[in-house]
């Protein structure tokens, strides 16, 4: 495409939008029309840059913007270091990657941070370099690359709520630069600090309490929201905001395809308020929308918002005014983990369906595990009707899934423990938590068969649900906790790394984590052959008659999906009226057609019916 075309292009993309982000950008920033001009400058100087190649998938995802909504695609997240060392690394296991049919993959934070002051890589120091253990911009721009002939699309953090204290501007701030110190709230006294504690949750409580921390060598206190190393933004500075725009459109020329809006409810404060949700977060989130539909149409915004469905979904914006293009199902996964421990699917249920019954546009990340902690934001003024008390419940919770109830094969460990609220977090992997690694230590047959059915069957079930299902890497073979991190002094604080180890090459051809990878295997490609499971579909869930037992529907076009998927250990007998008439259905595991209803459920156990 020559120049003069390419300029067409860019100006048709700019007039379409122009005015409501100038608008925009007018309301928040005052008139500010000297810092709009140089956004504007910024953004056509970056699609300049932008390569062929990129402009040419751009042109391709224009044409087709659903292609991230097809049943085809499978996600896995990951840490390059415990996967592959290195970039190079990655790269060259992208056959592996490959082989799971992974043509989406979450490269977890990879930036510039300090060793020793950082959450797991999310206090950037510099947007534009490379840890460099991991590699360089380069390393990174040609992994992308080779991605992208593999159709496999990448996925990065932007950092955006903060920086490290050790990044350039916060240095600057921190040495006495007031232009630097516009960039960050900084405050000569606990006055305002003190008043919007009185408004602000505290994100860490009990491993980094307060939302403010001061700086003894410039007398002076300044924001942190989430770790004292860790100093927010002040977006209603707009020079904030342009240079940061800046950051995100470097890593989109990078060859990022999804850019994760990590922390996007924060990045807004106003006294008074919780500072959290504000209006002005989503013009922000929205502006970015419009930019990027601009630069690179072709890239995508996953916000990174970690409350109750009522508080995600406005992050989707409307139809006519739409902001992030995918959101994570976070609540999902917790009720998830609630309903292994309880074996009663009823909140798991009603979760579900409160999904479900959103605008079909609305696009998820589903998963059973992340890189974080699993919180226990749960439904508790519904679960009071089933006499469940919070407090309790949670102790019950974390007592199973870390081995100390009785019975239990779970083997999780406890993060931010707050004994006074109960309000303890959990890690470990899928497997540990699933009984694979007390069953391995035991040496115990039955357990392993038990837990690897209860890992096909948490997979199974994450595979039927709407949106993208992303893995966390080694879950497709089973990998169990890795208590090493214990052993390093960097980390040994923090809980998370449990299921943050490297990633076992040595086991991946072993017995077990085979027979869990070649299952896995089989059910993905069952749903991406099948358009039932893609986000056209309707879906439904259905009763039982077992509380042990969920059952999810879905239809399209007259072809009719039936999954049913038992949380219990035992058989479980189910409404044999379930399938009305079952002419038709055939079991889409085995092939065979059913020849006679279905009463019961094996522990562990799951069923995957179709009907054309």
């Amino acid at each position: 495409m020559s120049a003069k075309t390419q300029k067409a292009e860019y100006k048709k993309r700019f007039e379409e939008r122009i005015d409501e982000l100038k608008w925009l950008y007018c309301e928040i920033y005052h008139n500010d029309l000297q810092g709009f001009a140089w956004l504007r400058d910024l953004m056509y100087t970056y699609y300049e840059e932008r390569s062929t190649e990129l402009k040419k998938l751009d042109r391709t995802r224009e044409k087709d913007k659903s292609w991230y909504q097809s049943n085809k695609l499978l996600g896995m997240m990951l840490y390059t270091g415990a996967f592959a060392k290195t970039l190079k690394g990655v790269q060259g296991k992208l056959d592996y990657l490959e082989s799971c049919g992974v043509n989406y993959v979450h490269l977890m934070p990879l930036l510039e941070s300090p060793k020793g002051r950082d959450d797991g890589g999310y206090a950037v120091s510099d947007f534009r370099r490379v840890q460099p253990e991991l590699g360089t911009i380069d390393d990174l721009k040609e992994l992308t690359g080779e991605m992208h002939k593999k159709g496999i699309s990448c996925c990065m953090d932007f950092v955006m709520n903060h920086t490290s204290e050790d990044h350039a501007w916060a240095k600057a701030a921190r040495a006495g630069d007031p232009e630097a110190r516009k960039r960050y709230y900084f405050y000569d006294n606990w006055d305002i600090p003190g008043q919007f504690e009185q408004t602000m949750p505290q994100v860490f409580p009990t491993t980094a309490p307060g939302n403010f921390t001061w700086l003894e060598d410039c007398h002076q206190a300044v924001m942190t929201t989430f770790y004292p190393y860790q100093w927010d933004l002040n977006y209603e500075n707009c020079v904030v905001f342009n240079d940061m725009v800046g950051n995100m459109l470097f890593l989109a020329n990078c060859g990022i395809d999804i850019i994760r809006l990590d922390a996007v409810p924060y990045i807004w404060k106003t006294l008074g308020t919780n500072c959290r949700n504000l209006p002005q977060v989503h013009t922000l989130v929205r502006m970015m929308r419009l930019i990027g539909e601009i630069v690179c149409p072709g890239v995508l915004l996953l916000g990174e918002v970690v409350m109750e469905p009522a508080k995600v979904v406005p992050y989707f914006g409307s139809v006519e005014k739409p902001e992030c293009h995918m959101l994570y199902n976070v609540t999902t996964m917790a009720s998830t983990w609630h309903t292994v421990a309880t074996k009663d699917v009823r909140l798991l249920k009603r979760q579900i369906e409160q999904v479900f019954a959103l605008p079909k546009e609305y696009v998820f990340l589903n998963y059973l595990r992340c890189h974080d902690d699993i919180g226990w934001g749960l439904d508790y003024d519904w679960l009071k009707n089933l006499g469940i008390d919070e407090v309790a419940h949670k102790k019950y919770l974390n007592d199973y899934l870390t081995g100390r109830w009785e019975g239990s094969d779970a083997r999780g460990e406890l993060y931010n423990d707050d004994p006074r609220l109960g309000d303890a977090r959990l890690c470990g992997t899928t497997a540990s938590l699933s009984g694979l690694e007390a069953a391995l230590y035991e040496k115990s047959g039955e357990k392993t068969v038990r837990a690897v059915k209860r890992i096909e069957m948490l997979h199974a079930y994450l595979l039927c649900q709407s949106g993208i299902p992303v893995l966390y890497s080694g879950d497709e073979i089973g990998q169990c906790n890795d208590y090493t991190y214990k052993e390093d002094p960097d980390k040994q604080a923090d809980s998370r790394y449990l299921h943050r180890g490297r990633f076992p090459w040595k086991t991946v051809k072993e017995d077990v984590p085979q027979k869990i990878f070649k299952a896995l295997r089989k059910l993905e490609k069952i749903r991406a052959s099948h358009e039932i499971f893609s986000m056209k579909a309707d879906p439904y869930t259905f009763e039982t008659g077992n509380d042990h037992v969920l059952g999810i529907c879905r239809e399209l076009d007259g072809k009719k999906f039936v999954s049913l998927y038992n949380f219990s250990e035992e058989p479980q007998r189910i409404d044999k009226s379930i399938l009305g008439d079952r002419k038709g259905f055939a079991d889409l595991i085995t092939g065979e057609k059913l020849s006679c209803e279905i009463g019961e459920i094996d522990g562990c156990g799951y069923r995957w019916l179709y009907r054309e």
